[in-house]
């Protein structure tokens, strides 16, 4: 009886102390995107604007505007309808993109090129490295499809 009531003390003694508590510095860090101080969107009518004047050096029509500007004020779906205004827009005859040729002959210069184009700047090293080996490795990505990209992303949608 008294070796159980000694391990019932023994038990109740470890079992009743305090739990440690831990305090770890931990800093505080600042995350900011690479895309710079991009705060404010676009709106509609400029953003499909400036995507017209970016692929064909000139401004749009005020017909072809409106009718993109109702297309899109339709849709309860903002991302799907950008997508179907950059691609209608990309397969149109007479879009200023840069053939597979010359992105290929200096892939860094287009990649450059485009950024500040399409993002008004220049692209960090690991988006220069990133979008680089991509087109290497892939024979079949074509200017087209890195436009299209860029212009669907959502830095696009911000100046």
């Amino acid at each position: 009886m008294k070796k159980l009531f000694l391990a019932i003390a023994l038990l109740a003694a470890v079992s009743c102390s305090k739990e440690k508590t831990y305090i770890y510095d931990v800093k505080n860090v600042d995350v900011t995107q690479a895309n710079g101080n991009k705060g404010t969107a676009k709106t509609t009518t400029e953003f499909i604007s400036i995507a017209y004047s970016d692929l064909f050096g000139t401004t749009i029509a005020n017909a072809d505007l409106l009718d993109m500007f109702v297309t899109y004020s339709s849709f309860g779906d903002k991302k799907l309808v950008e997508d179907r205004i950059i691609r209608t827009l990309i397969d149109r005859p007479g879009v200023q993109i840069p053939t597979n040729q010359a992105m290929r002959n200096d892939i860094g210069l287009f990649v450059t090129n485009s950024y500040k184009k399409l993002f008004n700047r220049a692209p960090n090293a690991f988006e220069n490295y990133f979008v680089t080996s991509k087109i290497q490795s892939d024979t079949a990505i074509t200017p087209a499809m890195l436009y299209y990209s860029f212009m669907t992303s959502n830095e696009y949608r911000y100046y």
